[in-house]
């Protein structure tokens, strides 16, 4: 019953208490060169964490 009145709020309105993504954090998210840097960061950082856990 706690949630039946999350129905009626608007996504995006300030009543909803999300941020709306500007222009460089769209620019960020919807970047292909930005998410391949990332991607390869995250997996550097992965495989770190995983040859110190071997040892």
């Amino acid at each position: 019953m706690a949630e039946k009145h999350i129905g009626h709020i608007e996504p995006y309105s300030a009543q909803a208490g999300t941020m709306i993504p500007l222009g460089f954090q769209k620019f960020l998210r919807t970047c292909i060169i930005w998410q391949f840097i990332r991607f390869i960061a995250i997996n550097i950082r992965m495989t770190i964490l995983i040859l110190k856990s071997h040892h």
